[in-house]
C-alpha cells in the first residue's frame, strides 16, 4: 500500500502508466472485450487486471494519469451497436470522472474501429464492469513543470 495512491491501482498497472509516454493510448475494457487477443497486440503485450467498474477504474487511473489536451480524440468510448448516439449509464459514469479532471466529452468510436484502436494502444485494463460498452480509450497527456 502507497499513500496517496488509489489502492486499486496494482503494481503492473502503475509500472504501466509510468512507462507510457505522451499520445499513448490507454483502453479500459468490460468483461466482455476480448482483452486477453488485444491485449498480446499492445505494446505491453499482455492483458491488465482490476476487477472493479469502469467508473471506479477510470477515477483511480485519472488520480495519476493525465489525458492529452492536444488532440480532439484523447477520450472516447465505444459506441452502441446501431445506435451511436446512445450515451448508456456506464458511459455517463465514465463521463463524470473524466470530466472531474477537465477532460474532454467522450468521442463515439464504432465498435470495429474501436477494437483496431485498441490494438495500436499501449496497454489494456480489463475491469470488472459487466455492462455493456463499458469500453474506454484514454491517451496519455503531459505532466507540466512544477508550478505551471
Amino acid at each position: 500500500m502507497l499513500k496517496g495512491i488509489d489502492p486499486i491501482l496494482n503494481a503492473d498497472v502503475l509500472y504501466a502508466l509510468r512507462a507510457m509516454g505522451h499520445g499513448d493510448d490507454l483502453i479500459i475494457a468490460d468483461t466482455n472485450f476480448p482483452s486477453d487477443s488485444v491485449g498480446r497486440d499492445t505494446v505491453l503485450g499482455k492483458v491488465l487486471r482490476i476487477d472493479r467498474p469502469a467508473a471506479e477504474v477510470v477515477k483511480a487511473v485519472l488520480s495519476v494519469y493525465p489525458i492529452d489536451t492536444f488532440v480532439d480524440d484523447a477520450a472516447a468510448r465505444m459506441e452502441v451497436v446501431d445506435e451511436p448516439e446512445t450515451i448508456l449509464p456506464v458511459m455517463e459514469e465514465v463521463q463524470a470522472e473524466v470530466s472531474a479532471v477537465g477532460g474532454p466529452t467522450l468521442l463515439g468510436i464504432e465498435r470495429f474501429a474501436f477494437y483496431d484502436r485498441a490494438k495500436q494502444a499501449y496497454a489494456v485494463i480489463q475491469t470488472g464492469e459487466r455492462r455493456f460498452y463499458g469500453c474506454f480509450a484514454l491517451r496519455k497527456g503531459v505532466v507540466p513543470p512544477d508550478g505551471e
